[in-house]
Parts: structure tokens; C-alpha cells; sequence
């Protein structure tokens, strides 16, 4: 069963302004320093701080509330198994959220998908309600 799905797009080129205009103060307010990590190691930077921002809000919206209603970016991750898949974390209100939208006897599974194109940056998340058992 699906509980929500969420799309956006981040324009790498905007993301890259930004970094270069707030710095350290955008990125430690919108990024948990396991992200910060991966972004400053790549050879694409922006486009991987583009990629997440655009994963947080695609989450959000998947969530059914955007980001308000106490919701926090860094309540929002993304990670990276050694597939390279990336995986969402949600913690805080994020994960309060997503518990009061499980039904009893089901676990959440969160889906994302990154994806970018220069200049843009797009992420998809999904996220089902799968039965125990």
C-alpha cells in the first residue's frame, strides 16, 4: 500500500549560489554532517547537496506536509548503502509523522530515487506500508 509520494527538482546552479553566498551556515542547517561528508568528497559538490535538498522536500511532500508543521531538514537523510542506492532516515517530527501514518501491523519502507541532468537535480520518494510477516 502506498502512503505518499513526492517529486522535486533543485536547480544545481541555484544550490551552487548558495553554498557560495551562506556556506557552513546553509549547510549545517540543512545537512547532517553524514551528508556533508559525502557531498565535500565528491567531485560534484553542488550537485550532490542539490540531490539531497531536492530527496528532503520530495520526502516532505511524500510525508503530506511539506516542510512545515515542524518539520526539520536534518529530521530528513539521505545515505548511501555500498550499492550506491541511496536510502532515507527520517528522525524527529519527520518519523513521528511517518509512524501516525503506518497502519497497525505494517512497517514503513521509504524509497528514494536521485537523479540529476545539469543544471537540475531531481529526487522521487515513495512510501509504502508493507503488511508483517
Amino acid at each position: 500500500m502506498i502512503l505518499g509520494i513526492g517529486t522535486d527538482l533543485a536547480n544545481i546552479e541555484r544550490i551552487a549560489g548558495v553554498l557560495d553566498r551562506f556556506g557552513d551556515r546553509f549547510r549545517n542547517r540543512v545537512f547532517t554532517e553524514r551528508e556533508q561528508r559525502k557531498a565535500e568528497n565528491r567531485k560534484d559538490v553542488a550537485g550532490t547537496y542539490a540531490k539531497r535538498w531536492a530527496a528532503k522536500e520530495a520526502c516532505s511532500k511524500a510525508l503530506g506536509t511539506g516542510l512545515r508543521m515542524g518539520i526539520a531538514w536534518k529530521d530528513m537523510s539521505v545515505t548511501n548503502l555500498h550499492t550506491g542506492q541511496p536510502v532515507m532516515h527520517v528522525t524527529g517530527w519527520a518519523a513521528e509523522r511517518l509512524e501516525k501514518m503506518t497502519p497497525d501491523g505494517h512497517e514503513a519502507i521509504i524509497h528514494v530515487s536521485l537523479t540529476d541532468d545539469h543544471p537540475w537535480a531531481h529526487a522521487m520518494v515513495l512510501i509504502e506500508a508493507r503488511p508483517f510477516g
